[in-house]
């Protein structure tokens, strides 16, 4: 990246000003998103541009931002990829959960972050439908897509000790006392799934969502809701601890560790949602982080270590590269659109 000396030294005078901090320090600080606005973009990331020119990137900290609550399915899924990447990727890597909106606060934020790659976004389908149901101030068009890691099934769940053995009893409850359903967030692929399934059942269940998986997950062992949708990972520990049944797989297949589990179309309702777990971050993100990227993420999902981790819990790899990723989220994001216009939720 160039840039004109001139201007970039006034522009690091006037950010150090503005920071309070000697111009050394300035320099290798990350720029408020608040200064970079006052100065044009190309110079912020210049600016911030010295750990990609004095070496290999990452030379920092990393950090990556989930909208999902402590114990939710991204926020698993970060702080349990994190270690092994660590070997593939180096720098200083961390998890930040940045919650509010429907993941709408954390996809601002990281939009309005310096593209240097030093604040990335973890993706779900939830950034898109949020962009689409809602006006936050950043959509995922703000957003550069980096890569994608994998695809994480969806389970529906109920509490162990509750009256419901399979979905059709969930179902038979629907349809007698409408019921309670539990969605992760207001705008989410999760509550998509729940819609869909009223629509093919003709049922009408409440649906009750929350800011993440980990506060659904207690109004299902609670029974304040009937059932919950989300992913294994996320309920792993209760899984386990046996204080929660799965009732189907919200998928195409059965997952290899339930192989008894039978989809929701094998239980006679036809809905099939696919859950993509990647990265993006802010728009002109660097070619040498992307390829940064690109180069780790395979070598991450073949580390024989972290390979027993995903598939313990159903990951299933999807590595696409940058260009390919492109293309997905924008197809993601127009067939979602068509389907939202379709179902009279949106214009």
């Amino acid at each position: 990246m160039t840039a004109d000396p001139f201007k970039l030294a006034m522009a690091r005078l006037a950010i150090a000003a503005a920071l309070g901090a000697t111009i050394p320090a300035a320099l290798g600080a990350t720029i408020p998103a608040a200064l970079c606005a006052t100065i044009p973009a190309a110079l912020c990331a210049a600016i911030t541009a010295p750990a990609l020119a004095a070496g290999k990137y990452p030379s920092g900290v990393v950090t990556l931002v989930t909208h999902s609550s402590p114990g939710g399915g991204s926020d698993v899924f970060l702080r349990e990829m994190l270690p092994h990447l660590q070997a593939h990727l180096g720098g200083t890597l961390i998890v930040q959960n940045i919650q509010g909106g429907s993941g709408a606060k954390a996809v601002a934020i990281t939009a309005s972050a310096p593209p240097d790659g030093t604040m990335l976004y973890a993706t779900t389908p939830t950034y898109i439908y949020t962009s689409l149901l809602s006006h936050p101030a950043a959509t995922y068009k703000d957003l550069e897509p980096l890569v994608n890691v994998f695809y994480d099934p969806e389970v529906v769940y109920t509490a162990a000790d509750s009256a419901f053995p399979d979905l059709a009893s969930v179902i038979a409850h629907a349809r007698e006392a409408r019921g309670k359903w539990g969605a992760a967030n207001p705008a989410s692929l999760e509550r998509q799934a729940l819609e869909q399934i009223k629509q093919k059942t003709g049922v009408n269940a409440s649906i009750v969502t929350f800011e993440g998986g980990g506060d659904m997950l207690i109004n299902v062992l609670n029974h304040g809701l009937d059932i919950g949708v989300g992913e294994v990972e996320e309920i792993r520990a209760q899984l386990d601890a046996g204080k929660i049944r799965l009732l189907a797989v919200l998928g195409d297949k059965r997952l290899d560790q339930f192989p008894d589990l039978k989809t929701a179309r094998e239980q006679g309702v036809d809905v099939a949602v696919v859950k993509f777990r990647g990265l993006a971050g802010p728009k002109n993100t660097p070619p040498e982080v992307i390829a940064a990227w690109e180069e780790a993420i395979p070598k991450l999902l073949a580390d024989p270590a972290y390979e027993k981790v995903y598939l313990e819990n159903n990951l299933q790899p999807g590595f696409m590269n940058h260009a390919d990723y492109i293309r997905f989220i924008d197809g993601f994001g127009s067939d979602t659109t068509a389907f939202l216009r379709k179902s009279g939720v949106i214009k």
